[in-house]
């Protein structure tokens, strides 16, 4: 996990059993507030990776997407299938009219997951994110209920 908390500070927070109970009870407590879902990405049998809608503006009919991949599951279009797995999700089964992904403009194996999913590079944030010890710009990516194809 340790690639992972270059742009995760959770990960590096998550070092006992009891880190993960709390992250999964807060997952559930989530579900049971219809406020979004998070899900295990499962491999031949092993865990991958996680991804999840981080939460679910009913109102505006709109959520983003946060995800991450473990070590030796990278570059086989496994978060591409998931990610794509949860636009439908929103659009079609939620009817959510628009879904968001924000990557570090540094983190290129993020940011090319909307790509891949033809999201519209909506923007920059300047200093969206304080990682450690530094701020991060964050890549706003968006993708419309009218403009998705699955």
């Amino acid at each position: 996990m340790d690639h992972l908390k270059q742009w995760l500070p959770l990960i590096a927070n998550n070092k006992f059993l009891e880190d993960t109970e709390n992250f999964i009870k807060s997952t559930q407590k989530q579900y049971a507030e219809n406020n979004g879902i998070q899900a295990g990405i499962w491999h031949n049998g092993e865990i991958a990776g996680v991804i999840g809608f981080h939460k679910i503006d009913w109102h505006n009919k709109s959520t983003s997407i946060g995800y991450w991949l473990g070590k030796g599951f990278e570059g086989c279009g496994i978060m591409t299938n998931a990610c794509r797995a949860f636009v439908n999700y929103a659009i079609n089964d939620l009817k959510l009219n628009r879904v968001e992904i924000r990557a570090a403009v540094e983190n290129t194996k993020s940011r090319a997951i909307p790509e891949r999913l033809r999201f519209i590079h909506e923007g920059q944030i300047r200093n969206a994110e304080w990682l450690y010890d530094h701020y991060v710009d964050h890549i706003v990516y968006g993708m419309l209920a009218v403009d998705w194809n699955g």
